[in-house]
């Protein structure tokens, strides 16, 4: 369950889980607060329900007719565990799926938790006491978990996500940049906000150009920073506005640079290296575990624009290094990050939570 079906991590995540479990052991049935978005359509026409609880906040008359929507339909369908996705559903469906006594009842902590302070924290904090297990996307949650929320390590469960790699992938099409041709094309995809450390990209890209001419920068995304980021740019900056199909802009792109403050397990991130993106990373959150610093990807520290100009330079200066760093990063999301492993780990999680 999440909040809305439309662009963003945690929506694709669990539309990837959806149609990805094995249909011999599972039913799955996805719910959402509303039902606008593309994912919804991409699950109906894979045969997965839809349950639209309608719910427009926590405190309004909604709640409370969602509730009782959700209620009638897990007594209805003889639902055996729920799921919540994002913390909107963590505070709502948790206590809705043990009022209605739902076997198993499993939360989901998908970024870190200050980035939700005040009291939905502590309300969070209460949800933790109810649920059967809580699933994390990265080892750096479950440790921040333990260590600031006080939550047993036995209840933690670790699912990384899932990348579709017949469309994140190396061959396929390429978005036309607005430059043609480029000495080389550094690029990143994200949520235009200050958390993901665009600041630190633009100063460190202001220092590569004084040393490499004809590299380009591409910020693919929207947000409430667009405005800061453009009057900081010039000719050699494009800003894209947030896409549904990336990989074209991925493709587009020599050098994948993830400088976010904060991060648990970037979606961007794996869909860069799937796609054969040499990646540049924050060493902060669940990042290390993707990207191991001089083999699939460099790292840097966290807002060091002069530790990332310097990895960069390190790139330019050197094509076949970047190409093998590439390389590797793609070979890695093949092994360890497809959807198909997202889904065989988390339908292990639910049989083991529903054979007890």
């Amino acid at each position: 369950m999440a909040r809305e079906l439309g662009l963003g991590g945690t929506e694709r995540q669990l539309a990837e889980i959806a149609l990805a479990l094995d249909r011999e052991r599972f039913e799955p049935h996805v719910g959402c607060f509303t039902d606008g978005g593309f994912r919804a359509g991409e699950l109906r026409e894979a045969g997965v329900p839809i349950l639209e609880l309608g719910v427009r906040s926590l405190v309004s008359r909604s709640a409370v007719a969602g509730a009782r929507r959700m209620g009638a339909y897990l007594e209805r369908h003889g639902v055996g565990l729920v799921h919540a996705f994002d913390v909107p559903l963590d505070l709502f469906a948790v206590p809705v799926a043990r009022w209605y006594r739902t076997p198993v009842v499993l939360s989901s902590m998908r970024a870190h938790r200050d980035l939700t302070p005040g009291v939905t924290r502590h309300l969070l904090r209460l949800t933790d006491r109810i649920v059967d297990g809580i699933v994390v996307n990265s080892r750096a949650v479950a440790r921040e978990l333990a260590e600031q929320d006080g939550v047993p390590t036995s209840m933690v469960r670790l699912a990384y996500n899932g990348l579709d790699t017949r469309v994140f992938r190396r061959e396929g099409e390429r978005a036309a940049l607005p430059w043609g041709e480029a000495a080389a094309v550094i690029g990143t995809v994200c949520a235009l906000r200050p958390e993901k450390g665009l600041r630190t990209l633009m100063a460190a890209f202001r220092k590569v150009r004084a040393a490499h001419t004809g590299v380009k920068l591409v910020i693919v995304g929207s947000g409430p920073m667009l405005a800061e980021l453009e009057a900081g740019g010039d000719g050699d900056c494009h800003f894209q506005p947030a896409e549904r199909n990336v990989a074209p802009w991925l493709r587009a792109m020599d050098i994948f640079v993830l400088p976010s403050l904060s991060e648990a397990l970037s979606n961007s991130l794996m869909e860069a290296m799937g796609c054969g993106c040499c990646p540049v990373a924050s060493d902060t959150g669940g990042n290390p575990e993707l990207v191991a610093d001089g083999e699939t990807g460099l790292l840097f520290p966290v807002g060091d624009a002069e530790a990332l100009a310097e990895r960069l330079v390190r790139l330019l200066d050197g094509p076949e290094y970047r190409r093998r760093l590439g390389a590797r990063a793609e070979r890695r999301i093949e092994e360890h990050f497809t959807r198909e492993q997202a889904a065989r780990t988390m339908g292990e999680i639910y049989e083991e939570f529903l054979g007890r």
